[in-house]
């Protein structure tokens, strides 16, 4: 039977949730960058991203898919900057970016993905 472990959990959602042989992440914003530049909340994102995968017992190389919300889709070009430089060349997940307000003004960016462990 598998187990559903959660981590990060609060009132409204957890901020990973393993189960099986997957982990799935809640959407990330930039917590220690709010109000920085795509490529600066990119990066904080995608580092935030690492340390949950690693919590969950997984890492950037088992991406499966990734959903990117950005504010603006004319910094589509700033994100991808940051992002090509942190996939694993040839571990590339399935992915969906679109334009989307988000929650909070300071945020322009969001990124939620799905791993293997």
């Amino acid at each position: 039977m598998n187990q559903i472990t959660r981590f990060g959990t609060g009132p409204r959602m957890s901020q990973a949730v393993t189960y099986g042989n997957l982990v799935f992440l809640a959407g990330q914003v930039a917590l220690r960058a709010p109000g920085a530049s795509v490529a600066d909340q990119t990066a904080d994102i995608l580092a935030k991203t690492d340390e949950l995968l690693a919590e969950a017992g997984s890492d950037k190389s088992k991406l499966i898919s990734a959903s990117i919300w950005l504010t603006d889709i004319a910094t589509f070009d700033e994100m991808n900057g940051v992002w090509d430089a942190w996939v694993v060349p040839g571990q590339t997940p399935a992915r969906a970016c679109v334009e989307s307000r988000l929650a909070a003004p300071q945020f322009t960016v969001e990124i939620a993905v799905i791993a293997g462990i």
